[in-house]
């Protein structure tokens, strides 16, 4: 992209407070946010818009809790996205089998049990990546380069610089890794990582379906793994079934109707008869951890510092809780007029965040090690556990507070 901005980088100018590497949908966001406290910012982005931008719905879509919807609505992509956004106004949480229907004990989260609203919203990838291009575009503190990749990157005293894979050199005061599970930005800047592998693959897809959800979303536990049926806009659901990655392997080689098939005894007859929409996709499930969320004059956000199960929807969640805590530490840095990219700043960050995304990724992993099996010990234990936490009002509502993104130490732009 061509601006005044990117003009004066390419005489070897320093034009730029910040770099975020990775423009999927964290980056965007915390270019924004940081853009409104005036920093400017250059995203270096390895895809091309045209590649972001789907006319066509394609499947994809996430779960956007109600804090995270606030952040939205903080750096202006909300107002865009709302008409196209299905409110969660109920969760239904069962244990089974399939093609044997629910067990009796479950948990279900209303959210009219809280003051606040929906619990949150499922909105298609097409439209949030569409919204965030837009509004990265309309701010002429961000420079988005685009079709580019980092190749090189080193901390200098009190800046950073970027190698990119033109050679071109960039620098700027503080490096944000926005780039995903196998982050360029930690492995050069040798923050190592922890982490195990599920044996577990998430199939990722849409239905549509002839009766209405009524904004419920259900998550099914099942042998092998959860089943999320999440409401879309219109008679339509997001699917996100983790499988044991051999059976997950052998379902997604099937055609549509094969695979349909497969997915009717655990999805069950509850919506009627179900159609597919758009593509499937597949992930390999895991968790993994960076050891330090910072290095000299890097910051990690999202994946990039910790992926999790998709067990509970939270992976986008606890990125954008990720992005508006760094946003705030650099905006109050910033106005007392001190270094964003300094290591007090940076420990600020860390210390906020490291405890938050460490019990996100603790309670994931346990809920998934406890629910995706077949223990007739462990599943009288989980349906019991979940019979309690429905009858006692208190915590069920701290778990709808939980599920909407409300709890624990908000930064300004998630209030």
């Amino acid at each position: 992209m061509d601006n005044p901005a990117r003009a004066a980088i390419c005489q070897g100018m320093e034009q730029t407070d910040i770099i975020i590497v990775g423009g999927g949908l964290n980056g965007p966001v915390l270019a924004l946010a940081a853009a409104q406290s005036g920093l400017r910012v250059t995203i270096i982005d390895a895809i091309t818009p045209d590649t972001h931008r789907a006319r066509d719905f394609d499947g994809r879509s996430y779960a956007i809790a109600l804090g995270s919807m606030r952040l939205l609505r903080g750096v202006g992509v909300w107002d865009a996205l709302k008409g196209d956004a299905q409110p969660m106004l109920d969760i239904k949480v069962t244990d089974g089998r399939a093609g044997e229907g629910a067990s009796p004990w479950m948990m279900h989260f209303d959210h009219a049990e809280i003051e606040e609203g929906p619990m949150g919203w499922l909105v298609e990838d097409r439209h949030l990546r569409a919204a965030l291009l837009d509004a990265v575009a309309a701010q002429d503190r961000i420079n988005h380069m685009t079709g580019r990749k980092v190749v090189a990157q080193l901390a200098l005293g009190g800046k950073v610089e970027v190698t990119l894979d033109d050679g071109e050199v960039l620098s700027a005061r503080l490096l944000v890794g926005c780039d995903g599970r196998s982050s360029g930005v930690a492995q050069r800047a040798g923050i190592k990582r922890t982490g195990w592998d599920y044996g577990q693959t998430a199939i990722v897809c849409a239905v549509a379906h002839e009766l209405p959800h009524n904004g419920i979303a259900h998550q099914f536990f099942m042998p092998g793994g959860p089943l999320a049926i999440l409401p879309l806009t219109g008679n339509r659901s997001s699917i996100v079934w983790s499988e044991q990655s051999r059976r997950a392997k052998e379902v997604l080689a099937l055609d549509d109707g094969a695979f349909l098939e497969a997915l009717k005894p655990a999805f069950g007859s509850f919506l009627g008869d179900i159609t597919l929409v758009g593509q499937r996709f597949s992930y390999p499930l895991g968790l993994t951890l960076a050891d330090s969320l910072i290095a000299p004059r890097v910051a990690l956000v999202g994946d990039a510092a910790h992926g999790i199960h998709p067990i509970a929807g939270q992976g986008l969640n606890a990125g954008l809780r990720d992005v508006a805590a760094l946003a705030q530490v650099l905006e109050d840095t910033k106005m007392r007029g001190e270094d964003i990219g300094s290591v007090i700043a940076l420990e600020r960050y860390q210390v906020w965040r490291r405890f938050d995304a460490t019990r996100l990724a603790i309670a994931t992993d346990t809920f998934n090690r406890l629910f995706s099996n077949d223990n007739p010990v462990l599943r009288g234990l989980r349906d019991m556990g979940m019979g309690v936490i429905n009858a006692v009002p208190g915590l069920r509502r701290r778990f709808i507070r939980e599920a909407a993104g409300l709890n624990g130490d908000l930064p300004r732009l998630m209030r």
